[in-house]
């Protein structure tokens, strides 16, 4: 057939417009456009309805025309077939209502100011997920934390004077937010990145009503640490579904959240090139002792309440082992735990007697590699660089390195950024069915009254008997 010439008239889709929604998406245009063909074999005009799919010709051409596929491919309008526009069509235009992306960070909190200390150590041992209290002494949940908070403060705020006063954990995780929405727009994917601090400001209530205030209409939620534990991701995704579920707002809003990421591919080679990086700063480089240091967790949670933290840490630290290996670098490693608090038992070994037997092992040069963290604070500014150096160099290992979190490497934040993206299309709505038993338990009035009650008798009774008095004193004298 001969080639048809075909003028568009009333192309401006201005009314189009595009919904996201589970099924496939949906579009709505109420214009009608008009195309006029003219060719050798005849003359007609096709009149397409664009809301109803309906068209009607006006004119008869003397050849049957192959049937043209008119297709709706996200925000563009095609059509297709042979067909020659004149050279001064200007295009299509569309002005579409776009889908709004959020990105919820998740992280700890950090006082930015020494008078923050107290108050923050209060939010962090209110939690439940922190202090994990039998069901009948639930109430007493905040009482305790007041007192721990006070008596744990002028300790704590020693560290903090240590590291400048404050702690850097908001600045560097704003830093991170920034990067990931320009890595995110690299890879054509524009979207609002917010953070969301567990127990300091901008805490977690407060990243929820901007992402309301802004109208996102898809949230993924990113926890900032590679390993998943009850403790720290759990504890955020756990408040975060109860701010959803009560709040008719979010049952309309697809959400998609990442629990744990350490197994991919480009967090565990971020990490891999700095310790080389590190390793290469050595006189010896292939004698250096990797020393994996990881925040802890009390035993019973991965025992009693079956926290994955242990097997993904270990599990986490053989990956980025093998990725070293596959570089040529086969040295030795080990990995401890850091930060316990109070007298109960915590993941083992600990970090501070690690050091110690490998000084009197006869190790000289040593690597230590927070794995655990991705934002420099406290617990490596302080706790690593400050008091387990000086623990490892008097005990007998002369050289010391360590290597620095990954803040906003390139590689690491890109790597985030595919998560990101990966995790979009799983999005779903938040069941409003499922319970949430801890919220349960503090708004039950009765339920409440008659824990208040015996729990009262069995506290009376606990703290006469010498037993627990010795081991509240020797909390005490812990915590101080």
């Amino acid at each position: 057939m001969d080639a048809l010439s075909c003028k568009v008239y009333n192309t401006n889709l201005s009314d189009l417009c595009h919904r996201r929604t589970f099924s496939p998406p949906a579009l709505v245009c109420n214009r009608k456009y008009v195309f006029s063909f003219n060719g050798s074999h005849g003359q007609f005009s096709l009149h397409l309805n664009a809301s109803t799919d309906k068209f009607k010709m006006n004119g008869k051409p003397n050849f049957q025309l192959p049937v043209q596929e008119r297709r709706l491919l996200g925000k563009t309008f095609s059509f297709m077939g042979d067909c020659a526009l004149e050279e001064n069509f200007p295009g299509v235009r569309m002005n579409t209502s776009q889908e709004k992306i959020g990105v919820l960070l998740l992280n700890l909190g950090g006082p930015e100011k020494l008078h923050d200390v107290q108050p923050f150590l209060f939010n962090l041992f209110s939690d439940p997920d922190i202090i994990r209290l039998p069901r009948l002494f639930q109430f007493l949940q905040r009482p305790l934390a007041q007192l721990v908070s006070v008596l744990r403060a002028p300790k704590s705020k020693e560290g903090y004077v240590a590291i400048g006063g404050g702690s850097p954990l908001r600045r560097i995780t704003d830093e991170q937010a920034c990067t990931l929405k320009e890595a995110l727009k690299e890879k054509k994917v524009n979207a609002n990145v917010y953070v969301a601090m567990r127990y300091w400001h901008p805490f977690t209530e407060e990243a929820i009503h901007q992402i309301k205030t802004d109208n996102v209409t898809k949230l993924v939620v990113l926890p900032l640490y590679p390993q998943f534990s009850i403790s720290t991701s759990g504890s955020s995704i756990k408040l975060l579904m109860r701010i959803f579920r009560e709040d008719a707002h979010f049952a309309q809003l697809p959400i998609s959240i990442i629990e744990s990421w350490y197994q991919r591919e480009g967090y565990i080679k971020s990490m891999a090139d700095l310790i080389e990086n590190e390793l290469s700063n050595f006189a010896n480089p292939q004698e250096v002792m990797i020393f994996f240091s990881a925040h802890g967790v009390p035993v019973s949670y991965v025992e009693d309440a079956g926290d994955p933290y242990r097997d993904q840490m270990e599990d986490c630290i053989n990956v980025i082992m093998d990725e070293l290996k596959s570089r040529g670098i086969g040295n030795p490693h080990t990995l401890a735990y850091q930060s316990r608090v109070g007298p109960v038992q915590w993941l083992k070994p600990y970090t501070d007697e690690v050091l110690v037997e490998l000084g009197q092992q006869g190790v000289k040069s040593l690597l230590a590699v927070p794995i655990s963290f991705v934002s420099e604070h406290i617990e490596t500014l302080e706790e690593i660089d400050m008091e387990y150096k000086h623990l490892a160099l008097e005990s007998g290992i002369e050289n010391w390195g360590r290597v620095p979190a990954l803040g906003c490497t390139s590689s690491f934040i890109s790597d985030l950024a595919d998560a990101v993206i990966e995790a979009l299309p799983t999005a779903s709505l938040v069941s409003s069915s499922a319970k949430d038993t801890s919220s349960e338990t503090d708004t039950d009035p009765l339920r409440y009254v008659i824990n208040l009650f015996f729990g009262s008798i069995l506290a009376f009774v606990l703290l006469l008997t010498p037993k627990f008095i010795s081991t509240f004193r020797n909390f005490l004298v812990y915590l101080m």
